[in-house]
């Protein structure tokens, strides 16, 4: 098996998709709603801070993965990981040249986080990780950017990019800023398997080399066409609603899922989400054992696994002998 170190491991999405691939391996998690469905999945999970933690923990780990918080860089959170973009992508350069980063440097000690991979690919240690798989809201980019240059000068191929995620199979939109670095080979971002999502579009339409995306009503077991009125995106204003059926994926999943009213054709009211289906919409099985509190909040932070899967697949000179995994939670 390949050993892995999984950061920011949260309820298991990362998890899975490195599965898919033969990589297993121990998260490390810091909330302990995430670290209670982790562990009610049956998921090696150390509940801990990433930032008490280091490579010489997991001294047979080959590969290194996770998705720091998104809070302060995304639209929906307080916006300091934004404002401090440049001071961000600053922190990475000095990082490369083996300055220590103070994280009260930031408004938002969150922020710092997303500095938490790098801090781990450049400890000095004995062995360096063979592939870094690295996901984050889109706003965070320009950071896997930065990681790129200092990354190359450490002697790996690094791809970074914008995925959307209904293009590998999962049944909302969703688009996450990712970045895959390989020591060995060229490193390349996953090609899409499925065609992606345009309003008024059937599925069916498009490259016929692609597989449909999958809608709402393709991934959930509803007995009727349905719409979903939702508040994602609208600063509260009800004119601003979007609207989508049960034909289309779903809007990007957050932890207020529970907020978006559900219609029929009539404009009757039905049942709103439950949290099976919110994490079916987010790629998980069915009977994923959500436990804790907080668990559309859980699903909402979670990384979709099929797109994990599909960075993990594109890591394609992982050794097959590598040792078993390691994956850090947080």
């Amino acid at each position: 098996m390949t050993a892995a170190v999984e950061l920011f491991a949260g309820p298991g999405g990362m998890t899975l998709g490195l599965h898919a691939t033969g990589i297993h391996g121990t998260g490390i998690e810091w909330d302990p709603n995430a670290v209670a469905t982790r562990r009610a999945a049956g998921l090696p999970t150390i509940h801990a801070d990433v930032r008490n933690h280091g490579p010489r923990d997991f001294p047979d780990a080959t590969v290194l993965a996770g998705g720091p918080p998104c809070q302060t860089f995304t639209v929906a959170g307080n916006g300091t990981g934004r404002d401090e973009l440049d001071r961000v992508v600053d922190a990475v350069k000095r990082m490369g040249d083996r300055q220590t980063i103070d994280p009260r440097d930031f408004a938002d000690d969150r922020t710092a986080l997303i500095l938490e991979p790098l801090r781990w690919a450049l400890e000095d240690f004995e062995h360096s990780y063979n592939t870094i798989i690295l996901e984050q809201v889109p706003q965070a980019l320009p950071v896997w950017n930065a990681y790129a240059d200092v990354l190359r000068e450490e002697g790996y191929s690094v791809a970074t990019g914008t995925i959307a995620t209904e293009q590998h199979g999962v049944p909302q939109t969703r688009r996450r800023a990712v970045l895959i670095a390989q020591l060995v080979g060229e490193a390349a971002l996953p090609d899409p398997t499925h065609r992606p999502y345009r309003k008024g579009v059937h599925q069916h339409e498009g490259d016929p080399r692609l597989l449909p995306w999958v809608s709402m009503g393709d991934a959930l077991d509803r007995p009727q066409p349905f719409t979903v009125v939702s508040n994602y995106g609208t600063g509260g204003d009800p004119k601003n609603r979007g609207r989508r059926t049960s034909t289309e994926p779903a809007f990007t999943v957050t932890g207020k899922i529970s907020r978006n009213r559900i219609v029929d054709a009539s404009g009757a009211e039905l049942p709103r989400f439950t949290a099976a289906e919110a994490g079916v919409l987010q790629g998980f099985p069915v009977d994923w054992p959500w436990a804790g509190n907080d668990i559309p909040q859980q699903i909402g932070n979670a990384c979709p696994p099929a797109l994990a899967a599909a960075l993990a697949h594109a890591s394609r000179t992982i050794p097959a002998s590598s040792p078993a995994i390691v994956e850090a939670a947080a």
